[in-house]
């Protein structure tokens, strides 16, 4: 049977980012054939997103955008001359990010290439000169160069997933001496950056190597999940943070930034699972992985992906100012966000929960997730204690299911300093709870 606690008296410390995403919002500045998103974005509180893949879409300014070798298209010309920095619709995409209110998290290096020919995944010809024109573009959009901006971005990863032939044309060895030269650069160059990678695609061992030889600063280790199993996310997680922790890594962050419901890449399974994260399912999952990074010692967790595309669960992929289930979730959990301060939350069986807290207010957000479809439908029992007002307490119930788009179906009043409202789970189904002292 499938419990959920709640202890609002025992604080565990800050909500945490668990709701950003790769890639910003659909949006032209012009209002030629727009069709955006930016609103529903704006509402969910996405913290931060990070730009990996975004020259896939061409709204975003597709391949004169973000990548480093769109941005400066020449690798022989010189590295200290703006002219050679083509910025102008990367320029426009970040201020997209910026005016939906959240903060870019800028991934240096390319877009995975699954292409029979490679063009810029392969190893820079001069690593030092790949440093010094990535210093360059974090100085154009934090400290003004070349007529640029003074964003506050903090995060700055090296490449993506270079344990991934589709990523990285490179030896091991290659990455580590690039990553060693460009994180040595930047933090001496740039000293208010955080400086981190690898963006892990899946090799666990390829990872030990790499924090064991490091001989450069690691403000955060990135890295990533697809599954179908919570529990290798969880396990996962663990697993990380010890491997940091006993490396001396205590003070680096660890950061999920990329995951998705993926059942496989290969075959049926692979069309299952695109179809799951568009739907109800996908959006349980969605919020189970939340619950899970909250409890868990994470740092920060990325969906992948916002952008309009087969793994986007927020939004129809043509008419992006849809939402879809698996928007709900972000918006769900930004509440427990803007609250600040995460409580003592237990869970058990197919449900998962995390809950917040700030003054005479607080919310719980529950998920009922079984990666089994034929699972029945659950009444859970949510124990909560700690919260209680001079009148009561008055909770109100907002139901994500097939029928309902987080709307309110319930609300009542519960006096003392305990109480245990009952709820019918369908299977995939997720409440936002919201409570207020009287």
């Amino acid at each position: 049977m499938s419990q959920i606690k709640v202890d609002f008296s025992r604080i565990t410390g800050k909500a945490k980012p668990m709701h950003a995403v790769n890639n910003g919002p659909v949006y032209k500045f012009s209002e030629d054939q727009r069709i955006t998103n930016i609103d529903t974005y704006r509402d969910a509180g996405i913290p931060y997103a990070r730009i990996h893949d975004a020259s896939f879409f061409s709204t975003y300014g597709g391949e004169h955008c973000v990548d480093v070798a769109n941005i400066f298209t020449n690798f022989d010309a010189d590295e200290n001359d703006p002219a050679n920095y083509d910025f102008t619709l990367t320029d426009e995409y970040l201020h997209t990010i910026d005016f939906a209110g959240t903060k870019t998290f800028y991934r240096l290096g390319s877009k995975i290439e699954h292409w029979q020919k490679k063009y810029n995944i392969l190893p820079p010809k001069d690593f030092a000169k790949w440093a010094r024109i990535c210093e360059h573009i974090v100085k154009h959009y934090t400290e003004g160069w070349a007529d640029g901006f003074h964003y506050d971005m903090k995060y700055w990863e090296i490449w993506n997933e270079p344990d991934y032939e589709a990523c990285w044309g490179g030896t091991k060895e290659q990455y580590f001496e690039l990553y060693d030269i460009a994180a040595k650069h930047l933090k001496a160059t740039c000293p208010g950056i955080k400086v981190g990678g690898p963006a892990l695609c899946w090799d666990i061992d390829w990872a030990r190597e790499f924090i064991a030889q490091l001989k450069a600063p690691l403000d955060f280790f990135s890295w990533h999940c697809y599954t179908r199993e919570t529990e290798v996310v969880k396990k996962n997680i663990r697993t990380f943070r010890e491997i940091l922790d006993n490396a001396g890594f205590t003070e680096t962050e660890s950061i999920l930034d990329e995951w998705n419901y993926v059942r496989s890449f290969i075959g049926d399974d692979w069309i299952y699972s695109l179809r799951a994260e568009k739907s109800l399912k996908g959006a349980a999952y969605t919020a189970a992985v939340m619950c899970i990074g909250q409890s868990e010692p994470l740092d920060m967790l990325m969906y992948y992906d916002a952008r309009p595309c087969s793994m986007n669960g927020l939004y129809s992929t043509d008419l992006v100012c849809d939402v879809l289930k698996g928007y709900y979730p972000f918006k769900m959990f930004n509440t427990l966000y803007k609250l600040g301060t995460c409580c003592e939350t237990s869970f058990s069986g197919n449900a998962y929960a995390c809950a917040a807290i700030s003054g005479n207010k607080a919310a719980i957000m529950a998920t009922h997730f079984a990666e089994d479809d034929d699972t029945p439908a659950e009444r859970i029992k949510i124990d909560v204690s700690g919260f209680c007002g001079e009148n009561g307490v008055r909770a109100k119930y907002f139901l994500l299911d097939e029928e309902h788009d987080l709307e309110e179906v319930r609300e009542e009043i519960f006096t003392g300093d305990r109480f245990a409202p009952v709820l019918d789970f369908g299977l995939n189904a997720s409440y936002l709870i919201e409570l207020e002292k009287i």
